[in-house]
């Protein structure tokens, strides 16, 4: 089953000067101003870099969550952050990181056994696998954590 998903940029004029719009099919964001003020800058809009950090963060939680649940685990609550490091590359500029921290809150799980469980959804989610950098997790979990 493949799936597809769209997301739309419009920028007008050239170089400093230019502003630009991201849309994303859902709507989530529809014509979010980006431009170099937003993105080197502290501009209000957004940035590539901080849409791609919502996506790693977003996909790496979402797999970590199924890999858990696949794994026997009934509940918990995971909370993560994608900082998503830009940097100049010669005449250009690349993504050169992207670090997870992770806050779980899983009862009952082995430390070793979490962390196996997140390096393998680090690994596999389908934007680390997109990604072309390095990618690190640090992650903090609580075990004796108790739904209810």
């Amino acid at each position: 089953m493949a799936m597809t998903n769209w997301g739309s940029a419009r920028y007008e004029g050239l170089g400093k000067s230019g502003k630009g719009h991201v849309s994303t099919q859902s709507g989530a964001l529809e014509n979010q101003p980006y431009g170099f003020n937003t993105r080197f800058e502290d501009a209000p809009g957004t940035n590539p870099e901080e849409l791609i950090g919502g996506a790693h963060a977003s996909c790496f939680t979402m797999a970590l969550s199924f890999a858990l649940a696949d794994a026997g685990f009934k509940d918990g609550v995971l909370d993560t952050k994608a900082v998503v490091t830009l940097e100049k590359d010669g005449d250009s500029f690349k993504v050169s990181k992207s670090e997870l921290t992770l806050t779980a809150q899983i009862a009952d799980i082995p430390e070793d056994k979490f962390a196996e469980i997140a390096n393998g959804a680090k690994k596999n989610c389908p934007i680390s696998k997109l990604l072309n950098c390095d990618i690190t997790l640090e992650h903090t979990l609580n075990s004796e954590f108790s739904v209810g």
